[in-house]
Parts: structure tokens; C-alpha cells; sequence
């Protein structure tokens, strides 16, 4: 399966750096796994919460396949476990599934268009995190879901 996560903005943080490599690394021997990152929209101030939403939501759109299953991260997705989560790509997989792109939206989150586009939502967490933290928290539980697949111990 071919996992995408793209984003908005860089990671500037080497321990974030770090840690993404090192769960790409350990992925690889389940899943092609890749973060793309989308330049930040410059809002100077001068560009409104909508008007930032749909340039974001344009160059997301841009990066998508017509043939993608896309899914957002999004506050009012459904939530799951780490058991549910490696159910649900399991569910997926036999489905016919052969490629996810999940999409973490700006501060403000998603377009219409872009909400439209997605075939479905999830959530990490009712907490909130920091843009730069997400794309670790993603690759952490993406591998965590591969290990209780492979019967790995790192779940436990």
C-alpha cells in the first residue's frame, strides 16, 4: 500500500525531523510511506480565515489524483483506537485500497472544495496539536498500526 500524508508549512524541529525519519525508515518493510509538504499560504495580515482556507484548499487539490482515496484530518472525524486504526487500513487493504492520502489542513483547516474532495475524516484527538508535532504523531500511529498487523511488540 502507498501511504501520503501532505501538509501545510515546513518542520523546522530537528527532533520532529528526527523522529518522521525514523518511522519512514521503519515503515518501509510494510508500506510506501511519504510526507509532502505544501509551501505556507503568506496571510501577512492582510488575507481573511476564508480567503486563506481556499488558497490552502487549492494547491491540496492540485496534489491529488482524480483515482486518490483521500482522507482529512479533522476535529470532527471519527476517533480510533490503534487497534481500530490497523483494523480500519486492514478493512482498506482487502477493500482494494492500494493508495491513502491523508491531508492535515492549515490553522483554519479545509476548504468547501476540499472537504467535497475527501472520501472520508478521522481524528487523532479531541486535544489539539501543533502543525509541526501532527506529522510525528501520524507516522508514529500509522507504524504502530503496521506492528500490530505484523504482530510486532513495539504496541505493547
Amino acid at each position: 500500500m502507498k501511504v501520503r500524508v501532505i501538509v501545510i508549512g515546513k518542520t523546522s524541529s530537528n527532533y520532529i525531523l528526527e523522529g518522521i525519519a525514523e518511522y519512514e525508515k521503519r515503515l518501509k518493510r510494510f508500506i510506501s510511506f511519504k510526507i509532502e509538504e505544501i509551501p505556507d499560504v503568506s496571510s501577512r495580515g492582510k488575507t481573511s480565515e476564508f480567503e486563506l482556507k481556499q488558497k490552502e484548499g487549492e494547491l491540496i487539490l492540485k496534489k491529488i489524483q482524480p483515482n486518490e482515496m483521500v482522507v482529512l484530518f479533522d476535529d470532527k472525524g471519527k476517533q480510533f483506537s490503534s487497534p481500530e486504526l490497523n483494523n480500519w487500513f486492514e478493512k482498506k487493504s482487502l477493500a482494494g485500497c492500494s493508495s491513502i492520502t491523508f491531508v492535515v489542513g492549515g490553522a483554519y483547516g479545509f476548504s468547501d472544495e476540499v472537504y467535497r474532495r475527501s472520501n472520508e475524516k478521522l481524528s487523532l484527538s479531541k486535544l489539539t496539536f501543533n502543525h509541526q508535532m501532527v506529522r510525528l504523531i501520524i507516522a508514529e500511529q500509522i507504524y504502530r498500526a503496521y506492528s500490530i498487523k505484523h504482530n510486532l511488540p513495539y504496541h505493547h
